[in-house]
């Protein structure tokens, strides 16, 4: 199963594989054998692979994914090429050559289809799952962008603020109005008595515009996301500076999306089990009822979506090494005191190097032990101490 997951980048492409689920509610994995690697496992998204859902099985009935696109020759724009078609029995490979399809089948002893899907948030009428863009987090998207759009705009307002002069006589008010721009931008703006009126020109300002609506709009409208999603309003990027929130406050505000993740991998755990099933089945040129016991205990494992710290890990594990014996000779316990897996192999390996070598030391030890007694005369191990050794032979 290692080396499955090692070929085919299988955790970077379960990544990409829950975008596309929470996104759109579900993604597809498609199996194909592979003379290389054994088995060939990818990922689809909706935009690209469909399915019909049997009820009374619990599984996909049948599906299609499109395995690869070509460039049309009329506008240039990527057409199917290659789809796939799965049934219980076979898989139907249809390829376009030009104008014209052509289909080759696959039959298979698996006894469902070559495709599974990772499903978020399903339902008895939705059994493919409902994306995590619901309506409401879509139209608070939008409010954002348009509060936004509004605030730019209001800020280049605010820079230019409205000025007004009053009392100025008709040519003086043509030069004005003539050069807005000059008038703006200039340091000194200069007018001479009204000879109409003798009075002098009176100059004003009206009041700046203010942006901070628009800051408290932004405001509520992350609060609001933040609870339409999970998430906590700091990760909205918005942050209160003159009342910081304390650890305990954000890890309490983000149990709502740790409870969701936790959801998600329950779902996509039981996915991921039939995923490497079926894969070592393909691999091993056999079906899923023939796979050895291991095989069928195979288990996905998440890491916390709480996201402990290392030190309260590594003092829960410690104490339960304490009360169970033997626990700390497991890789569980080196995973939670901080190694990842990486870590671990190299921290087994050098400890069956030093085993190793324990074993050899004690070897040579005996040895040295045999020749000392065979020099001074004692007799083998399983000789009569009575007995007389043969000086030629330990000689």
């Amino acid at each position: 199963m290692q080396k499955i997951v090692d070929d085919n980048r299988l955790i970077y492409a379960y990544q990409k594989a829950c975008r596309d689920e929470l996104k759109y509610g579900c993604s597809f994995a498609t199996f194909s054998a592979d003379p290389d690697i054994g088995c060939r496992i990818r990922f689809h998204s909706p935009e690209s692979a469909a399915a019909l859902w049997d009820g009374q099985k619990g599984r996909i009935r049948s599906g299609m994914a499109i395995i690869d696109t070509a460039a049309d020759e009329s506008d240039l724009t990527l057409q199917p090429s290659v789809i796939n078609f799965y049934t219980d029995r076979a898989v139907w490979t249809l390829t376009r050559i030009g104008d014209r399809w052509s289909a080759r089948c696959f039959p298979h002893i698996m006894g469902r289809p070559l495709m599974e899907p990772l499903v978020w948030d399903a339902t008895s009428d939705k059994p493919f799952g409902r994306s995590r863009l619901k309506e409401p987090i879509r139209n608070l998207i939008d409010g954002y962008v348009r509060t936004l759009a509004d605030a730019a705009i209001a800020v280049e307002f605010s820079t230019a603020p409205q000025k007004y002069i009053l009392g100025v006589t008709d040519k003086q008010y043509d030069l004005i109005t003539g050069d807005k721009f000059r008038q703006y931008v200039g340091a000194i703006l200069a007018a001479t008595t009204n000879p109409e009126t003798g009075q002098n020109p009176v100059f004003g300002q009206l009041p700046q515009g203010n942006i901070s609506p628009h800051i408290e709009m932004v405001r509520l409208l992350a609060t609001q996301f933040s609870a339409a999603t999970g998430l906590t309003v700091t990760d909205t990027g918005v942050v209160n500076d003159a009342n910081p929130t304390s650890s305990d406050a954000i890890l309490a505000q983000s149990q709502t999306l740790v409870l969701m993740a936790e959801q998600l991998n329950r779902g996509n755990g039981s996915a991921l089990e039939t995923i490497a099933r079926m894969a070592m089945a393909i691999s091993g040129h056999k079906s899923l009822d023939a796979l050895t016991e291991d095989e069928k205990n195979v288990v996905a494992q998440f890491r916390n979506p709480a996201m402990p710290s290392v030190s309260v890990t590594a003092d829960a594990a410690i104490k339960i090494a304490s009360a169970r014996e033997g626990f700390s000779s497991t890789d569980t316990f080196l995973e939670m005191i901080g190694f990842d897996q990486a870590d671990i192999r190299r921290i087994k390996a050098q400890e069956q190097r030093v085993r190793g070598m324990k074993v050899l030391e004690e070897v040579e030890n005996e040895d040295k032990q045999t020749a000392v007694g065979q020099l001074r005369g004692t007799p083998p191990e399983g000789e009569p101490e009575g007995s007389q050794p043969d000086a030629e032979i330990y000689s």
